[in-house]
């Protein structure tokens, strides 16, 4: 190349980052957007981020630039709140403001803006309120819920049973109990943990929920006009998400033809009779592709988190036995052998629900919460927040905040006791997010939770392959969910002193 073109480009790309640098800077003295760190040309601040540990990143940028700040990842512009005042004051002091979801590129590929997940305006508005509705009506929170989540269980403990006390890696066992829940309350049906299908379900999301949290899938989302053409998991990601499309649409499908519109029998039917009603209206936010991924969202979530979560808690207990020895002796005090554990226990056992409690804010499932965006220009504080910018509610700074949870490092039930060992309730938890888009199914997820761990510890001891001491606890990937690391364990009949 000709040294005077070098030269050239050279001075051009030099003024290119000059006025970029400028303008962000005006930027931030116009009071317009929050502070951050200045973002380098086209990959923005992407090199200031930790992508293996995202929320560790965004905790140490908010030490300099305060607890709302903005980034810049790859083409787009992201503004952080960070600690319980600023995640508060936005989700639910301005929870209308915040409620829209940010389009990210691999949501958008698949769900198109549909669903429950990732819609914004009043698709969202109607299918959340609809599926509110309807899970509440096929029992969420209820008793015959509360029997469903019993009676998987008891199959549970009976799969468990057949490690005969060897060694097992539990994640696929973890993830069935969870997916025939929400099975049943999708499609009411029940599958054998060595159906086929059932086998293909759990490795496809298993797999997605490990390619979401890679680093290089954050990669992706920041330059979404480049991912489509680029090779990565990202497309394995995609592809199984089409797979498990396919599996619905086939549902759907079984169910028009069996459906008796005066006795809905689950959430497809209701949605198909739904459809029937609104039929006429041009405009209707209920289609059959709306049911479709609105049952793919529904079934993925109800899942992953539940699992992950057992999945976590199980390694925290193997680590701590002293913990889970308390647990044993509330669990026999409380409930005893000769019955299965009921959600009128829990009041009864504040130790176990500090426990459970405890896991969930310990191992932060979804540090950055599946992110927001605003739905109009926003005035926040001295900021103005423009129309459609992506908001991330940095979750991890709530559930370690050092004030509400002293040594927040350190698993610790006593985060949710009081002083006479009573169970303490946190506005500081939010695992489930907050506000407008606070899980949908929050009340499902801590019934299954409590009926899982309590079922399990009622009938097993847990049996550590090595040292406690020597286990290691810290996720393999903190992207979007933290994920353990992999890990076997024997459950040993439980025989109570």
């Amino acid at each position: 190349m000709d040294p005077s073109v070098a030269i050239a480009l050279g001075l051009l790309l030099c003024i290119s980052c000059l006025l970029h640098i400028s303008s962000w800077r005006t930027g931030f003295g116009r009071g317009k957007l929050p502070p951050g760190p200045i973002p380098l040309p086209i990959i923005g601040n992407i090199l200031q981020v930790d992508l293996k540990n995202i929320p560790e990143s965004l905790c140490m940028i908010a030490k300099k630039y305060g607890p709302v700040f903005t980034l810049k990842l790859g083409v787009e512009r992201v503004v952080v709140l960070h600690g319980y005042q600023a995640v508060k004051e936005a989700l639910i002091d301005h929870g209308d403001k915040f409620a829209d979801r940010a389009q990210k590129l691999t949501f958008n590929l698949v769900n198109q803006g549909s669903g429950i997940i990732v819609s914004n305006g009043e698709t969202w508005k109607q299918i959340r309120r609809f599926s509110l509705m309807t899970l509440r009506n096929f029992g969420m929170g209820k008793k015959s819920i509360e029997e469903r989540v019993q009676e998987e269980a008891r199959h549970l403990v009976e799969e468990l049973k057949k490690t005969k006390g060897l060694p097992c890696d539990p994640t696929f066992t973890l993830g069935c109990a969870p997916c025939n829940v929400i099975c049943s309350v999708i499609f009411q049906k029940h599958f054998e943990y060595k159906d086929q299908k059932f086998i293909f379900l759990m490795k496809i999301l298993n797999e997605n929920i490990k390619i979401i949290s890679s680093p290089w899938f954050q990669v992706y989302n920041s330059f979404p006009s480049l991912a489509r053409y680029l090779p990565g998991s990202h497309h394995k990601a995609i592809k199984n998400m089409h797979s498990l499309r396919k599996f619905i649409l086939e549902e759907v499908k079984e169910h028009q033809t069996t459906l008796d519109p005066s006795n809905p029998q689950d959430f497809i039917d209701c949605f198909l009779i739904k459809m029937e009603q609104e039929k006429q209206q041009p405009q209707s936010e209920f289609p059959i592709d709306n049911l479709v991924r609105t049952a793919v969202d529904l079934f993925a979530a109800g899942t992953e988190t539940t699992s992950t979560t057992l999945r976590y808690g199980l390694l925290l207990l193997l680590k701590h036995p002293e913990i889970t020895g308390k647990m044993h002796e509330e669990i026999d005090r409380v409930i005893g052998r000769n019955r299965s554990p009921c959600m009128e226990d829990r009041n009864k056992m504040p130790y176990t629900n500090a426990v459970i409690h405890e896991i969930q804010r310990y191992i932060d499932l979804v540090p950055t919460s599946v992110p927001h965006a605003v739905s109009e220009d926003v005035q926040f504080r001295q900021y103005l927040i423009p129309k459609g910018t992506t908001i991330i509610p940095l979750l991890s700074s709530v559930l370690y905040d050092e004030e509400e949870f002293p040594n927040p490092h350190k698993f610790d039930p006593g985060h949710f006791l009081d002083e006479s060992g009573k169970f303490k309730k946190s506005d500081y938890f939010m695992p489930f997010s907050a506000g407008k888009r606070i899980c949908v199914g929050e009340s499902l997820a801590r019934m299954e939770l409590f009926l899982f761990f309590t079922t399990i510890l009622q009938n097993f001891t847990l049996k550590s392959l090595i040292d406690p001491k020597d286990i290691d606890t810290s996720p393999i990937y903190s992207g979007f969910t933290k994920i353990p690391s992999f890990y076997e364990l024997c459950f040993l009949p439980y025989k109570n002193m």
